[in-house]
C-alpha cells in the first residue's frame, strides 16, 4: 500500500464546525475514506446530514457525503471501530483545554493531532500545541495555519496553508490530508512561530478593520501592517519563534488577508469599534469567536511585564477596554518619539 492509499483508506475527525472546521472537514473528505465532524449542537449536526449544507456557517456550500456530522465524542473518535488516524483541532482558544479534557478518555494515544486555532489561552499564555500536550494523552501535535479565509477556500479559490510540527509524520498527515489542487500545504519545524503568528495577527486586523472604517487610504494600511509586522517578530523572537516564520505564510500571508477582507472576524470587530459601538454589542452580534480581542489583552499584559514595544497592541487594548477611542488611539501612536525603523 503506498502512502497516498493509506490517506483514501484512512478516518480523520474533525473537533469544531465552524466555517473553518467545516471547510476543513471538506478538503479532508477529498483525500480519505471518511471524516467525522464534531458539532455542540445537534440541530447544526442533524441539519448537515440531512441536507448536506450548514444553514447557520457555510450555507451556501454543499458538503460531502464522506462528512458525518455528530455531537458525541466517542462516536467521533469510535476507537473499538478501528478509531480515527488524525485529529483536526479547530476550537476557540477559550475552550480548548475543557474540551480537550473531554475527548482525551476517546483517544487511543496513537493518533495525530494538527490544531487549527489562531489564539491562545489566557492567563497561562500557553500555545495552544501546548494545551493539548498537556490535556491528551499523545506527543505528535502541529499545527496549520495561513491566509485561510474560510469562505474563499469553500469557494474553491487557490490557496496555500503551512503545517508546522517538529514530527514529520504530523506534517506528512497534514500535507497529505488537506492538499487539494486549489489548496496547497507547505510545511514547516517552528510551531512556535506559526502559532504565535497566527495568534498576533489577530490584534492587527482589529486595527485595520478601524483604519478603513475610518477611509484611512493604502498608505495608512501599509504602515499598520509593517509596523505590526515589527510588533509580531519582536514578540514572537521573545517567546522563542524564528524572526523567518512572520515573512511566510502563518505571519505576512495571513496579515494580509485579515487585515484587508471584511471576511475576517477581527475586521470587522475594529470596524465596528471605529463606528463607536460597544464591544459587548459588537461580540453578540458577531456569532463567532473574534480571538483577537481576548489576545489583545493577554499579549499587552505579558509586553508590558517585559519591556516588549508593541503600540500598536496597546492602541488595540485601549480600544477592545473602552479606555480610548479610535481617532485617539490613532493619534497617541502618531504622536510617538521619533525613532530608528530598525
Amino acid at each position: 500500500m503506498t502512502e497516498k492509499d493509506f490517506w483514501r483508506n484512512s478516518k480523520v475527525a474533525v473537533i469544531g464546525g465552524g466555517s473553518w472546521g467545516i471547510v476543513l472537514a471538506q478538503l479532508a473528505a477529498e483525500n480519505c475514506q471518511e471524516v467525522r465532524l464534531w458539532m455542540r449542537d445537534e440541530l447544526q449536526a442533524r441539519a448537515i446530514n440531512s441536507t448536506r449544507v450548514s444553514p447557520k456557517y457555510l450555507p451556501g456550500t454543499v458538503i460531502s457525503p464522506k462528512v458525518r456530522a455528530m455531537v458525541e465524542p466517542e462516536r467521533v473518535m469510535a476507537v473499538g471501530e478501528g478509531g480515527v488516524s488524525t485529529v483536526i483541532w479547530a476550537l476557540p482558544s477559550s475552550v480548548a483545554r475543557d474540551q480537550a479534557r473531554v475527548f482525551a478518555p476517546h483517544f487511543s494515544g496513537s493518533e495525530v493531532v494538527i490544531h487549527a486555532t489562531k489564539g491562545i489561552e489566557a492567563g497561562s499564555l500557553k500555545r495552544i500545541s501546548e494545551v493539548l500536550s498537556e490535556e491528551l494523552p499523545l506527543e505528535r501535535i502541529g499545527v496549520v495555519s495561513g491566509p485561510n479565509l474560510a469562505l474563499e477556500v469553500a469557494r474553491g479559490e487557490p490557496a496555500a496553508t503551512v503545517v508546522a510540527s517538529t514530527f514529520d509524520e504530523v506534517i506528512e498527515a497534514g500535507q497529505q490530508i488537506l492538499s487539494t489542487p486549489k489548496f496547497r500545504v507547505y510545511s514547516a519545524t517552528d510551531m512556535i512561530g506559526v502559532e504565535w503568528a497566527g495568534t498576533l495577527k489577530n490584534i492587527l486586523a482589529i486595527a485595520a478593520g478601524a483604519l478603513d472604517a475610518l477611509g484611512m487610504g493604502w498608505n495608512a494600511r501599509a504602515m499598520l501592517i509593517t509596523r505590526g509586522l515589527a510588533e509580531m517578530v519582536r514578540f514572537g523572537v521573545a517567546m522563542g519563534a524564528e524572526n523567518q516564520t512572520f515573512l511566510g505564510l502563518a505571519g505576512m500571508g495571513d496579515l494580509m488577508a485579515t487585515c484587508g477582507s471584511p471576511l475576517s472576524r477581527n475586521y470587522r470587530v475594529g470596524a465596528a469599534l471605529a463606528k463607536g459601538e460597544p464591544i459587548e454589542k459588537i461580540l453578540s452580534e458577531l456569532g463567532a469567536t473574534a480571538e483577537g480581542v481576548r489576545t489583545a489583552r493577554t499579549v499587552r499584559e505579558f509586553a508590558v511585564e517585559r519591556g516588549i514595544s508593541m503600540p500598536i497592541c496597546e492602541g488595540v487594548f485601549d480600544l477592545v477596554t473602552g479606555r480610548s477611542n479610535v481617532k485617539k488611539a490613532l493619534e497617541s501612536l502618531m504622536a510617538r518619539p521619533q525613532v530608528a525603523e530598525f
